[in-house]
């Protein structure tokens, strides 16, 4: 890595915030750790970084509160929420007051590093997320500007919907797509109404993919979907 990216670790726990920071600089990041949201914040204003990890329960200032004042500034810098509470609830506001990612304590480096490689292949801070615009899903490819997912036998023209839909499953390939997630950014709200619509959605892809049996749209513990290769 010739241009380490830069990652702010705020992090309040003494023995975890040594041994993530030292795992992620043994991993060639350049990683800065604070261990308040108050000394978090400051640091943010002085660095210029490209990704954030917070631990939600923090003193003087929680991870939810320093992100809501960084996305207040207009400023989209990746941000991944550690938790130690595996709770719905936290999990709905990470994501609504501008998480990219969200990992349960405790957790395997391995699975962290494979999210941070993601989003950083996403493109720099502050460009769109959909910088990536074609997608390799086992025998198809997805292009995401034209909404056209091709296989060997067909190509196929997605909805507007339709294709949201899968783009986001793409992003979160082999991993969970938080169900409430893809409700608000496709449907723009969450209810009864729009999550029986999406499952409707979701129905539609499976048909669309079943041609190659090495994938699968699963639903994870009804938490959300997963877009699995096999």
């Amino acid at each position: 890595m010739s241009n380490p990216k830069r990652i702010l670790l705020v992090e309040d726990e003494e023995n975890f915030g040594s041994l993530l920071q030292n795992y992620l600089r043994l991993s060639k990041y350049n990683v800065d750790w604070e261990k308040d949201g108050t000394r978090g914040y400051s640091a943010f204003l002085k660095g210029s970084y490209d990704l954030c990890i917070f631990d939600v329960m923090m003193p003087k200032m929680d991870g939810f509160t320093l992100t809501e004042k960084i996305r207040a500034r207009g400023n989209e810098t990746p941000i991944i929420f550690l938790t130690a509470r595996n709770m719905k609830e936290d999990m709905l506001r990470g994501y609504r007051v501008g998480a990219d990612d969200y990992l349960n304590k405790p957790f395997d480096i391995e699975v962290l590093l494979l999210k941070l490689d993601v989003i950083f292949n996403r493109g720099k801070s502050g460009q769109p997320k959909d910088i990536l615009s074609t997608y390799t899903i086992g025998e198809f490819t997805y292009e995401v500007n034209t909404r056209l997912l091709e296989h060997a036998s067909e190509t196929k023209k997605l909805s507007p919907k339709e294709g949201a839909l899968l783009h986001l499953l793409c992003q979160h390939m082999n991993d969970v797509m938080p169900r409430e997630k893809a409700l608000q950014e496709i449907w723009k709200e969450d209810n009864y109404f729009t999550t029986r619509s999406m499952d409707v959605y979701i129905t539609k892809l499976r048909k669309y993919l079943r041609k190659d049996a090495s994938i699968n749209i699963e639903n994870v513990h009804s938490s959300g979907y997963g877009l699995f290769i096999r």
